[in-house]
């Protein structure tokens, strides 16, 4: 009997465990708005990726790249991660000015929040990388995989980019990606 119990017991755990690691293992994505608010409450950059529902490489780094436990992990810690379709219908409000697609109806209207944080260089999918007080440090374009992604999430996060250069930074970065 104290057999059973045992081993409905560790079944529980484990169970619960698993249950908890596949909640750790997708990125927390947030609205441009709820990001910048949560700012206020805590202080993290915000991570922008601006895609399409078109873009097939968007897709591919849905699929690859931000579903790898390790990404997830170190984003949802370092960061507010915001999807932000590029084409998308709704009004952000951000530092006091509307933004908006112009022309919502229209086939591949850009959302003007898009432009603004790509700086005018449509390209799908790109990383907007936002400081603490939600200014614009740079933007990344193009998929990468896990490993390629991996050292430029650290170096943001981390304000590396503020004392080193990125080939120095990205030659001595070590991956937990196995």
């Amino acid at each position: 009997m104290k057999m059973l119990i045992t081993l409905i017991a560790l079944s529980f755990i484990t169970l619960n465990i698993s249950a908890q690691k596949t909640d750790n293992d997708k990125i927390t994505w947030y609205s441009f708005e709820e990001a910048v608010a949560l700012q206020t409450e805590n202080q993290k950059k915000i991570f922008v990726d601006v895609y399409t529902d078109w873009c097939g490489w968007c897709k591919k780094m849905d699929a690859n790249t931000f579903t790898n436990p390790v990404i997830a992990k170190f984003m949802n810690d370092h960061y507010y991660a915001v999807k932000f379709n590029a084409e998308g219908n709704e009004e952000i409000t951000f530092k006091g000015d509307k933004y908006v697609n112009p022309n919502p109806d229209k086939k591949r209207s850009t959302h003007q929040l898009a432009q603004a944080l790509l700086n005018g260089r449509m390209s799908y999918p790109s990383y907007a990388f936002l400081n603490e007080e939600s200014e614009l440090l740079t933007v990344v374009p193009g998929y990468m995989d896990p490993k390629a992604f991996e050292p430029i999430i650290h170096f943001f996060s981390k304000d590396a980019f503020l004392t080193k250069k990125w080939e120095e930074f990205s030659g001595s970065f070590k991956s937990e990606i196995n």
